[in-house]
């Protein structure tokens, strides 16, 4: 990989600015992972007590999600717990590490190549990044019985003097607000900062 100019070393951390409203899930160490589900899920149903079953199912599919989330190199997992109205603005946040990058792809000009629809965009504290940007079918199987179609955002960016590179896949099956809500992840992206 290139290395930029002005970095002699592979930065140790980053930041990103997320919205208020979105609750944080630690995916490592296990036993964080289960605090913050089980915080979310008391969140979520504080005031509730006649609900035990939506609550167990909420954690069930949250400890899935997590675990599926760990297997693709997932460091952290935002979910929004926003509501504007009554209704609840469904999107997340997932911040993966790919340790040892793509085959053949030192620039994300390289993966911009092999990523068909993709782009390479440049965020102000991070670099050039691969933005990818699509929608896919309903698939309540996997989205938590999910009959809307959901709208994905993913952002590849490589970690600089290393051949890491920082996945960060936004996503919400809000098809009514999907415009707003990719403004939304890209204003987050934006955000993206090593330190």
């Amino acid at each position: 990989m290139a290395l930029r100019s002005d970095w002699a070393a592979s930065p140790a951390e980053y930041t990103i600015l997320v919205p208020g409203g979105w609750f944080q899930i630690p995916l490592e160490p296990p036993r964080e992972r289960d605090r913050g589900i089980l915080a979310l899920a008391e969140r979520q149903f504080r005031g509730v007590d006649h609900a035990p079953l939506l609550k167990e199912r909420l954690m069930r599919d949250l400890q899935k999600r997590a675990r599926a989330a760990c297997r693709v190199g997932g460091v952290e997992l935002y979910l929004s717990v926003l509501t504007v109205g009554g209704v609840p603005l469904a999107s997340s946040l997932l911040v993966s590490l790919v340790p040892e990058g793509w085959p053949g792809c030192g620039t994300a000009y390289d993966l911009a190549r092999r990523l068909a629809g993709s782009e390479v965009v440049e965020l102000e504290g991070a670099g050039e990044a691969v933005r990818e940007e699509r929608t896919e079918a309903p698939d309540p199987e996997r989205l938590m019985g999910s009959t809307l179609a959901t709208t994905t955002v993913v952002y590849n960016v490589p970690v600089p003097a290393s051949q890491a590179w920082l996945t960060l896949t936004f996503s919400t099956p809000m098809e009514a607000l999907a415009p707003k809500m990719v403004e939304l992840f890209d204003t987050v992206a934006s955000t993206l900062h090593w330190q």
